[in-house]
């Protein structure tokens, strides 16, 4: 295999530069058929990244000036973010003909995120089935099976026969060739579901025979509003390709397919992460600096209060800390694996939370669980730390000291990153928002109150 030279990535980022420039310049000046053709010959990661550098008021521009399906595959490729601002900005029949471009829970999606007037304006350009079927997803968190389902399934009647059925399918095979059939779902008269029939059935049956007969009764099926982890579960126990989801009163809304329930699944961890980061809003570089500026600073300044509390703790033993400078190198340390081991308990509960594994409630049982990997990891760290001060200083005293304030910090830090995420999802807040810097701060508190209270109660042997 050729290798790839040295300066490939330059000449790579030269022509994205040039490509970026055409694309404007043709934009610019209304050539919208060579602006499209450009971004066609790209790959669909090259054209993401070029139309989401584009300033807005270029993208507005494309995107209403040809054709409303290509309109859609760029807006569907675009950050979500620049997406909907430009569907919030545009013409409102305009952003209808896109959106109905688009499947049916991306419109949702879309105009969910949107301000009521604007979602207004848009709906009431499109078709009323339509425009209903979104108002109803958008009605739905994106965690719970409303919000995920499709509306595109195939229902039949519990009194049709099979000629009946398969006739329908083929009169209509363009419309059913969208809707990824699987299975049919039988439905009343009043579309309450009351089966599911395998379409293998439907092909080796005869014409005159009733669905009622060849239909799988009593079918497994979830609600609107059952949550991800439990559909997760869901899928894990069954081989299911699709799932029928209905409404309170028992009627079929939607079907929920496997595929777009581990994606979400994938969405909602990636969430969580960015979450713990501190990036709120999906933060994309191509937007303003100052809106940026401004969401990152919202947290950084929490953090920033949260950790003046806690150095208030040093400053409350500064006279032993200048008398046992020594400690000053065991802070940190102390402090940082701490949060670590901290993190890691936070970790595993808001997968478990996720995963349905565990329930907010259960906080004794997983703050036990935590406790027993607290003290042997606790224990060990703290030999560890206490044989380096040993070693370095020859001072047992000062081993024994960040030692014992090691392990039981750790004890703390595991404990509160293990029982945190449950408490707040208890009280209905974000674990993913506010286990970090909670963690951070009460672990730098104590760990810094345990290291320099215990030099002080052996301050005659440190000095």
């Amino acid at each position: 295999m050729t290798p790839e030279p040295e300066n490939a990535a330059t000449e790579k980022d030269v022509d994205e530069v040039a490509m970026l420039a055409a694309l404007t310049d043709q934009i610019e000046a209304s050539d919208f058929g060579a602006a499209q053709g450009l971004l066609e010959d790209m790959d669909a990661r090259s054209r993401s990244r070029l139309l989401s550098r584009l300033p807005s008021e270029l993208q507005q521009l494309l995107v209403t000036h040809i054709a409303p399906e290509q309109a859609a595959d760029f807006i569907h490729e675009m950050p979500e973010v620049q997406a909907r601002d430009i569907l919030e900005e545009i013409d409102p029949s305009q952003a209808a003909d896109i959106l109905e471009e688009l499947p049916k829970k991306e419109q949702a999606d879309f105009v969910g995120e949107l301000p009521k007037e604007s979602m207004d304006a848009i709906l009431s350009e499109m078709e009323a089935e339509d425009a209903s079927a979104i108002r109803l997803l958008a009605t739905y968190d994106d965690d719970e099976a409303g919000g995920i389902m499709t509306v595109k399934f195939f229902a039949v009647a519990e009194t049709e026969t099979v000629g009946q059925v398969i006739g329908r399918l083929r009169d209509n095979i363009e419309e059913f060739s969208d809707f990824d059939v699987q299975y049919a779902y039988v439905v009343d008269v009043e579309n309450h579901l009351i089966g599911v029939l395998r379409l293998r059935d439907l092909l080796v049956s005869r014409d005159e025979v009733k669905i009622a007969t060849l239909m799988i009764k009593d079918p497994l099926f979830v609600s609107t509003h059952t949550k991800l982890p439990e559909l997760h579960q869901i899928f894990d126990a069954h081989s299911f390709f699709g799932i029928p989801v209905v409404n309170e009163l028992n009627l079929l809304v939607g079907v929920l397919r496997r595929g777009d329930v581990e994606e979400s699944m994938s969405e909602q961890f990636q969430d969580d992460y960015e979450k713990a980061q501190g990036l709120i809003s999906e933060e994309i570089r191509a937007m303003p600096t100052v809106t940026r500026a401004r969401r990152r600073l919202s947290w950084l300044s929490i953090n920033i209060v949260l950790n003046i509390i806690a150095a208030s703790v040093i400053a409350f033993y500064q006279d032993t800390l200048e008398q046992v400078i020594a400690l000053a190198v065991f802070l940190p340390i102390i402090s940082d694996m701490s949060g670590c081991s901290g993190n890691q308990a936070v970790a595993v509960s808001m997968r478990e939370l996720s995963l349905g594994l565990v329930e907010p409630k259960e906080v004794v049982r997983v703050w036990l669980k935590e406790i027993s990997v607290g003290l042997i990891n606790g224990l060990a760290l703290g030999l560890l730390i206490a044989s380096v001060a040993l070693l370095w200083k020859g001072n047992p005293w000062l081993g024994l000291v960040v030692g014992v304030a090691m392990m039981l910090n750790t004890i703390i830090a595991v404990s509160l990153g293990g029982t945190l995420p449950l408490v707040m999802r208890r009280l209905n807040l974000d674990p993913a928002l506010a286990s970090g810097p909670i963690l951070t701060t009460v672990t730098d508190m104590c760990g810094f109150f345990l290291v320099l209270s215990g030099a002080s109660i052996f301050l005659s042997y440190l000095v």
